[in-house]
């Protein structure tokens, strides 16, 4: 079909309010001004009953409310009960202890959580409005591209329902972010099993039906498993409790990657003229939401994704990987099912699966920290070479954790760290040597106000 022969979309959007041009291909604004206005009033009114807000961003309320459907089609989600609470902290209570020997980082202060994966959305639900808030520069942009289509002769109609594209446009992506949370809640084990942290401050969550549903099929009893999930689990949030940089700086990769999101005009525009044929509601908006899940989202990544989502892998490589040794020292003469268990743990997370997709419908974000095993080798190396204290040492500042080429010589990071490490010290000596150059300059008054 020739490009002229093609359906308008913003012409199909304006047939469903009973708007069509006259013989003369333009349209009569004086007389259709009217049912325009009856039509936005309606479907401002169907918005607010549904909670979905105005404007190009996403909308939270909604996100949330999906996501809480999700879970609850995924099968039975009680809230914990009070003898799985005191199980948990228990557990946790124990993971802690076996920990204290083994790591040079304190415990959170938080008390031990236990979650049903609505209560994970509750908990979490502020972090991604965070990293997901910045994918409605996008939309906007997609929404601005598909009104530019208009014929010249409807324009000023268009400026009058434009507020109505968008939020229409707002509400199925809102639709497919909430389905990405909802599908993550029915994985993780526990608040940062993802390798970051997703709660304001640190707190050892476990989620008892997920773990349960984990430890099908497993020749481990569920008690063995609780507990060492709860050492991981505790593990991570010692490390991002005593390492201040740590859990920002992944937060704000993910942030970063995702203001890099486009998204796809084709994807976008077939999404937008299937939501216009009958009328728009919100529940039409939450199916074509789920429709288009992963979809709408431009597949190539630019460079700078790319080189971000690099070192946001390594980042993920190295927590795990720290976690892994930490784990593995503090149950090596404790639990004989642990060697068993991280077999299980690390084929869980190659395998990704569901949680993976879930990322991708999210932020499309495929996060795939192929060089765990190669981590915790760079942490084991270093212990053994220098103790706890050194190894833990090496987190107090961000130029020096393993690199990515670091992971490849395991000894030789334990023996002398990387190169960035010596790169830092040697502009630190350049810098202390500039302003002793300029105190001098100055007749050794010092530095100045300005």
């Amino acid at each position: 079909m020739a490009a002229e022969d093609q359906p308008n979309p913003m012409e199909e959007f304006l047939r469903q309010f009973g708007i069509t041009p006259g013989p003369d291909g333009t349209f009569d604004l004086n007389q259709l001004m009217g049912p325009l206005q009856q039509a936005m009033q309606q479907f401002s009114r169907q918005m607010s009953a549904a909670g979905t807000g105005t404007g190009d961003g996403l909308n939270w309320t909604l996100i949330k409310d999906i996501a809480r459907k999700v879970t609850a089609s995924s099968g039975p989600d009680p809230s914990p009960a009070a003898s799985e609470a005191v199980a948990i902290r228990d557990t946790v209570g124990l993971a802690e202890l076996w920990l204290d020997e083994h790591t040079s980082f304190g415990r959170t202060s938080a008390s031990a959580a236990t979650w049903s994966r609505a209560e994970w959305v509750e908990a979490t639900i502020g972090t991604w409005e965070q990293l997901a808030g910045s994918v409605s520069n996008s939309l906007a942009a997609a929404v601005g591209s598909l009104l530019q289509r208009a014929e010249p002769e409807a324009a000023a109609m268009v400026q009058m329902m434009e507020p109505m594209m968008r939020m229409a446009a707002a509400g199925m992506l809102s639709a497919q972010v909430g389905q990405g949370i909802g599908r993550l809640a029915t994985e993780v084990l526990s608040g940062s099993d993802l390798g970051f942290p997703l709660t304001p401050k640190p707190v050892v969550a476990l989620l008892p039906t997920n773990i349960s549903h984990f430890a099908e099929g497993l020749d481990v009893p569920l008690a063995d498993v609780r507990l060492y999930l709860a050492l991981r689990e505790a593990a991570r949030q010692r490390l991002f409790a005593n390492v201040a940089w740590l859990g920002p700086q992944m937060l704000a990769l993910i942030e970063h990657y995702a203001r890099g999101i486009s998204i796809d005009p084709s994807a976008f525009e077939e999404a937008m003229e299937a939501q216009m044929q009958g009328g728009l509601t919100p529940e039409k908006m939450e199916e074509f939401g789920q429709q288009m899940a992963g979809r709408i989202f431009q597949p190539a990544l630019s460079e700078e994704q790319v080189e971000i989502l690099g070192r946001l892998e390594t980042l993920v490589a190295n927590v795990e990987g720290w976690v892994d040794d930490v784990v593995s020292q503090a149950t090596a003469n404790l639990m004989p099912s642990a060697d068993a268990l991280l077999e299980m743990v690390r084929r869980r997370r190659a395998s990704a699966g569901a949680s993976e997709s879930a990322l991708k419908t999210l932020l499309n974000l495929e996060l795939r920290p192929r060089r765990v095993r190669d981590a915790a080798n760079v942490w084991a190396a270093v212990r053994s070479a220098k103790g706890v204290d050194e190894r833990d040492a090496v987190w107090s500042h961000p130029d020096l954790v393993p690199t990515g080429a670091d992971l490849d010589d395991p000894l030789g990071f334990a023996a002398h760290g990387h190169v960035a490490e010596q790169t830092a010290a040697e502009l630190d000596d350049l810098d202390a040597a500039l302003a002793r150059l300029i105190e001098e300059e100055r007749g050794g008054e010092g530095p100045r106000a300005d």
